[in-house]
């Protein structure tokens, strides 16, 4: 009986090992053409910049305010390599994570287009558009994710399952919703389901959780003095104590949901309709030919929504929309398999639900495609900028706020520290930001009225790059 487990087993690697090469080949390849403007000179955040220049130091604090360790590790590496090879390593990473969670969700027996199609579904994931703007951090904590995702091809799932603890601390040490990936690959790699064991694997998954959190907490105790993980005072937290301050935090809830549902409909009020109403329609479809597998799938999702809502309501912060790519990949799954079930027989609502996907796949990719060329002026005047940089050989005085002209409102540069650390990247030369540190910059020279918001001065052998944005009814959400 062992035996013939086992050459099943080996029978069913072999398959999905085959089909996993093509499927990895073609959602690398999708991966790619989706972030061709961003992929020679990627666009790195403020606070990933530290990860790029392996600069451990400047991370620290994130250990004790996100309990970030993994991360932390990975700026001790020592060695800088090119923002463009740290961006196409993490697209892979992503494109393995995909090609195999839709390899082991679908099954060797499955049709190779349904296959394909989960793949490029959850490629145009907007939420992990929006955090591979992280990408120099991020990377180990992929890498765990894609290690499992692939690992799921090939172990049974009794065997994934004995390693889903050890995945889910390490993996929380480097994003805090990356453990909710691996639960999802769990639930894809089910076959065999019951409400036993749905009740154990979701036991099984809340345990680990917890272990992690203790994990984090208790390595904060024991090298920064406090058990637990603070939020930091920019996330401007509002701890709910009782049902008064849960209560008062229900705005941030409702601010989540809704930045969450405005960037996963890319702004646009029909397509921010359009996912919850086919999600629910797909769970509807399941429920009723595939009731044991809708509730795992939605199990899964609840979990991991509850986990947002205790994020919101207890901790008073609002959740950012780069957090949700487990609700893609859930709603992608259950799409997926309801139009799968739908098109068994040769009716109007399997082709409907087919050509829905492909809509889907082809309107978010090229909405996700254009984002990510938001950043193409704020590339190309940082490259000008540089070049004066290079050519100065004193000091360089940045006065003012660069996030708040338009290119910079429309890259969504988040700080003012964005400047210096990309100046830096193109040229070498660490420039003073004299908003952070006014008693280490000369006073701000005088300058001739004058429309543009961007001025570089000379003064001797110094630079002076002087912002004055001019004034916007927009706000940043």
């Amino acid at each position: 009986m062992t035996a013939a487990v086992g050459r099943q087993l080996a029978m069913r690697a072999e398959a999905e090992r085959l089909q996993l090469a093509p499927v990895f080949l073609i959602t690398l390849v999708a991966a790619f053409l989706l972030t061709g403007q961003n992929l020679l000179d990627p666009m790195i955040r403020h606070d990933d910049y530290p990860a790029f220049f392996a600069d451990a130091p400047a991370f620290w604090n994130k250990t004790l305010h996100e309990g970030r360790w993994l991360n932390y590790i990975w700026h001790l590496r020592e060695v800088v390599t090119p923002a463009w090879l740290n961006f196409v390593l993490y697209q892979s990473l992503w494109a393995a994570f995909v090609a195999a969670f839709a390899v082991a969700a679908m099954g060797p027996g499955a049709q190779r287009w349904f296959t394909v199609v989960l793949a490029l579904l959850l490629v145009v994931c907007p939420s992990e558009m929006l955090i591979s703007l992280w990408f120099n951090t991020l990377i180990p904590g992929l890498a765990v994710v894609a290690l499992f995702a692939v690992l799921a091809c090939y172990l049974s799932s009794a065997q994934l399952r004995w390693l889903l603890p050890i995945f889910v601390i390490v993996s929380f040490m480097a994003y805090t919703t990356y453990p909710l990936l691996l639960l999802a690959i769990c639930i894809a790699r089910t076959r065999d389901r019951s409400i036993r064991d749905l009740a154990g694997l979701m036991l099984l998954f809340c345990a680990s959780f917890v272990v992690a959190v203790l994990t984090v907490y208790t390595l904060n105790w024991q090298v920064h003095g406090v058990f637990g993980v603070p939020v930091a005072d920019w996330r401007e937290p509002t701890a709910g104590d009782g049902i008064g301050g849960i209560i008062a935090n229900l705005p941030k809830l409702g601010e989540t949901f809704t930045l969450f549902l405005n960037r996963t409909g890319i702004g646009y009020p029909p397509l921010i309709g359009l996912i919850p109403f086919v999600y629910i329609l797909a769970l509807n479809v399941l429920r009723k030919r595939a009731p044991l597998e809708a509730l795992y799938l939605a199990a899964g999702m609840a979990i991991g929504l509850a986990l947002t809502v205790v994020q919101a309501l207890k901790l008073g912060v609002i959740v950012p929309p780069r957090a949700f790519i487990f609700f893609w990949i859930f709603f992608a799954l259950t799409v997926v398999r309801a139009v799968q079930i739908l098109s068994e027989g040769e009716g109007l609502y399997g082709r409907l639900g087919r050509n829905l996907l492909l809509l889907i796949i082809g309107v978010w990719f090229i909405q996700l495609f254009l984002a990510y060329g938001q950043s193409n002026d704020w590339r190309s005047d940082t490259k000008l900028w540089a070049q004066e940089v290079r050519a100065t050989e004193g000091p360089v005085y940045v006065y003012g706020d660069s996030s708040k002209i338009a290119a910079g409102l429309k890259a969504g540069i988040q700080s003012y520290k964005a400047l210096p650390f990309r100046l830096k990247q193109l040229t070498g030369k660490t420039a003073v930001a004299c908003d952070e540190v006014p008693d280490t910059c000369p006073s701000r020279p005088d300058m001739t009225a004058s429309d543009a918001e961007v001025h570089l001065l000379r003064e001797g052998n110094a630079l002076f790059m002087l912002f004055t944005p001019k004034p916007s009814d927009e706000t940043e959400d």
